[in-house]
């Protein structure tokens, strides 16, 4: 192993300007400071028959795919996703948004606290500030208050909670303070693993060095789906590079095709998400897509979840994910923190706003 390939705690500081590291080894204590801080904010629970509405953009809405996910068929409620400027149709008096922007002046999630307004909709805030919490404060609404100083990618942990116990104070599901508990302790000792300080050949070590100088695939499936993309993004931000994803078994019905040209426009690699629950063709067709397409990647590979309950197997590909985006920025020598073509194109909205 070269020096360019070292991983190490010193090797990361080099390139990590901002201790963006610290920001992930942290995710265990993540967990257990949001479940203190929904406590804390005082929500009454409150029924909502037609469902929750996770409304926001990028790192912030990341927890509530997470959450859906993470509860499976224990949801007994619909659990939707929006990434937009308006709320899905059919929201009414009975759906219980709830608006999530990290930075609180995100603009599509601001249009939907309104519109959630307009309709009669019960709102519930995650913030860390800005004029999403002014906002909810002056209409009374809950805010569920996020600490400051973060990237917004990097508050997956509290975005996860706050979703799940949203979720069980809308009547979703129950309350699953037990198993996120047991989740944080999980995610330390896989932390120690895969962390800087694990060995050089550990797996999330192992698999930055064979994704380095190639454009990633991430595929999942049931479970495993919303980390698929959540590795994607964390590819797109902390490491700068092209990432996709995918999900199984709609990609074999068109995706799988495009691997045939692959080799001749460059180097692709591809990682499947496995995850021991998921339904027994599905399994079959990880294993089998793969054995077809890696004969046109560069590299291809599998990666099962770790742990018993459905959340302590989530948050396991989740640390995995992000730690290997960190180790492709290093190998890449570019810092995590720096998110310049957002900032362009924030900056480019305000002067077409004008």
């Amino acid at each position: 192993m070269t020096a360019a390939d070292q991983l190490s705690a010193e090797a990361i500081a080099s390139i990590d300007s901002t201790g963006q590291v610290a920001d992930i080894l942290g995710l265990p204590e993540h967990l257990r400071d949001a479940l203190w801080r929904v406590e804390s904010a005082g929500i009454t629970p409150e029924d909502t028959p037609a469902g929750l509405v996770v409304a926001g953009m990028g790192g912030s809405a990341i927890g509530g795919s997470l959450a859906a996910a993470a509860l499976g068929d224990r949801a007994s409620r619909p659990i939707v996703v929006t990434h937009d400027y308006a709320l899905p149709v059919w929201t009414t008096p009975d759906t219980t948004v709830l608006c999530c922007s990290y930075s609180g002046e995100t603009e599509e999630t601001l249009a939907l606290y309104d519109a959630a307004g307009a309709v009669g909709a019960r709102r519930i805030v995650s913030t860390a500030g800005g004029s999403l919490a002014a906002s909810a404060r002056a209409d009374g609404i809950p805010v569920i208050p996020l600490p400051g100083g973060f990237a917004p990618r990097a508050t997956v942990g509290y975005s996860l909670v706050v979703a799940l116990e949203v979720a069980a104070l809308a009547g979703v599901t129950e309350p699953l303070h037990t198993e996120i508990d047991v989740a944080a302790a999980h995610a330390e000792d896989l932390i120690a693993q895969w962390g800087p300080a694990g060995p050089e050949d550990g797996l999330a070590k192992s698999l930055a060095r064979s994704l380095h100088e190639t454009i990633p695939q991430v595929s999942g499936a049931g479970l495993t789906a919303p980390i698929a993309y959540r590795w994607k993004t964390q590819f797109n931000e902390n490491a700068k590079l092209p990432c996709f994803s995918g999900e199984l078994p709609e990609l074999d019905h068109n995706e799988i095709v495009g691997w045939e040209g692959a080799p001749e426009l460059g180097r692709f690699s591809a990682v499947f998400l496995d995850d021991c629950d998921l339904h027994p063709r599905v399994r079959a067709r990880i294993g089998l897509t793969r054995s077809l397409v890696e004969e046109q990647a560069a590299f291809a590979t599998t990666v099962e979840t770790v742990g018993e309950s459905r959340v302590q197997r989530l948050v396991s590909l989740v640390v995995l994910g992000d730690l290997v985006s960190l180790y492709l920025a290093v190998l890449a020598g570019r810092d995590p923190v720096e998110i310049d073509f957002i900032d362009k194109l924030k900056g480019a909205l305000a002067e077409h706003a004008r």
